[in-house]
């Protein structure tokens, strides 16, 4: 009873946890401004579907595809047997579901150690790909200490569970064998079996084993579910709604800004009658609250794979800019305004924004608008969005571009085109052709 109440303590403990970072993490989504994403909800659901739980684009790389498909559905099936694990930890039982399940319970059991065992696998080759292969796409200025050693956490934590679940069976397998009383004959071990000529006789031994291996097992779940709020292994939970609420119409249309779409109607037609709008607020982004929540979903979703940077014209040409860091940046001054309103209310302000102190004017104009890393994306995450709303403040609020833009713009401005040339002379090219 004393363990089963402990067992308790701990699973409340973890799941109130993850529960108020979870809250949090939404609440600094929310920081951003409202767009409204709810249209065609089969279409959605499709995308989802077919994106998020279907891996589609991440077949775009064979191999990276295989190995992350092992994993993915390798982790998810296998941590359907922690089901049994509470049930049996809050209830002093011992593997409850042998008896009613039957023989499907020795497939399941023969399953999931199949799936621990290609886990195990895939896990160790993504551990190489990082740290002995050094994928080039894995490094750049925004992958510092922590990222890197984020991803390894992960995968170590992995090769952990997976070991601990299947020394756990090899273990119970060994005691059912010796006839050990609780230790019924239950489940088929293709796997732990090998295991098992490695282990001790004693019975105390095994016991000690296999009883360190599931508690092992199971605080292992609980601590890997807390510690995702601070990993880039969020988008385990956040990859399916933000591929539900991905961005419907084509990714070159760029949105345009109701204010200023009505002041345009207005001046080329002096009937118009503009419907009343709320706050125009600030022209662009500043900082985070100027971005729209799905934006700032997008941050907390990133991956850190860097497909995105990996296919950026303008980082393969060497300019500054990287859509990785553009995901992590905001992320990053997210996570601070929340730390900063819990520490000093909503209200407080600390001298720092997303452009300047955490994205730099080279960065922004680097960009091509090619959407080359919206495409690339294996969560629809979408860095132009913020680029592109940043570029607007730079423009709209600051008067602040590049020369060669505000040529463009006093062209278009005197001439109707963005060449320096007299509409007048537009047709000179045509004469003697």
């Amino acid at each position: 009873m004393l363990l089963q109440i402990l067992f308790l303590i701990i699973a409340l403990a973890a799941i109130g946890f993850f529960a108020f970072n979870a809250r949090k993490i939404g609440r600094n989504i929310h920081l951003g401004r409202p767009v409204d994403r709810s249209d065609r909800p089969t279409e959605r659901l499709m995308i989802m579907l077919k994106v998020a739980f279907g891996q589609t684009k991440m077949s775009k790389r064979p191999v990276a595809f295989v190995l992350h498909l092992l994993v993915y559905v390798g982790f998810v099936i296998i941590n359907l047997e922690v089901l049994e694990i509470i049930i049996d930890g809050i209830f002093g039982t011992h593997r409850i579901f042998a008896s009613p399940l039957g023989g499907l319970y020795n497939f399941l059991i023969a399953s999931f150690e199949i799936l621990a065992a290609l886990v195990l696998f895939g896990v160790i080759v993504f551990f190489a790909r990082r740290n002995v292969v050094k994928i080039r796409r894995f490094r750049g200025v925004e992958m510092t200490k922590w990222p890197t050693s984020d991803a390894n956490i992960i995968l170590i934590a992995e090769v952990l569970l997976m070991s601990a679940f299947l020394l756990m069976n090899a273990a119970d397998y060994k005691l059912q064998q010796l006839g050990v009383a609780g230790y019924t004959l239950a489940g088929s071990f293709p796997v732990s079996g090998l295991i098992v000529p490695f282990l001790p006789d004693s019975e105390q031994a095994l016991i000690a084993i296999e009883r360190t291996c599931w508690w092992f097992h199971i605080i292992g779940i609980f601590a890997f579910l807390n510690y995702l709020p601070y990993s880039k292994h969020l988008h385990i939970i956040l990859a399916f709604p933000n591929t539900y609420y991905s961005k419907l119409e084509p990714k070159g249309e760029l949105g345009n800004m109701p204010v200023v779409t009505n002041e345009v109607k207005a001046m080329l037609d002096p009937s118009f009658v503009p419907e009343p709008a709320a706050d125009a607020g600030r022209f662009g982004a500043k900082d985070i609250t100027d971005l729209t929540w799905k934006n700032l979903m997008d941050a907390y979703t990133c991956t850190e794979c860097g497909r995105c940077t990996s296919v950026c014209p303008a980082n393969i040409t060497g300019k500054l800019l990287s859509p990785r860091k553009i995901m992590m940046d905001t992320r990053d001054r997210t996570a601070e305004v929340g730390l900063n309103i819990d520490k000093h209310g909503k209200d407080h302000n600390d001298g720092k924004a997303l452009i300047d102190t955490y994205i730099s004017r080279e960065e922004i104009w680097a960009c091509t608008t090619c959407n080359a890393c919206t495409e690339a994306c294996p969560v629809n995450i979408d860095p132009l969005a913020i680029i592109v709303e940043l570029r607007r403040y730079a423009v709209m609020e600051e008067s602040q571009a590049p020369g060669a833009l505000n040529n463009m713009f006093g062209n278009v401005e005197n001439n109707g085109a963005p060449w320096k040339y007299s509409p007048a002379d537009r047709l000179n090219w045509a004469e003697n052709n």
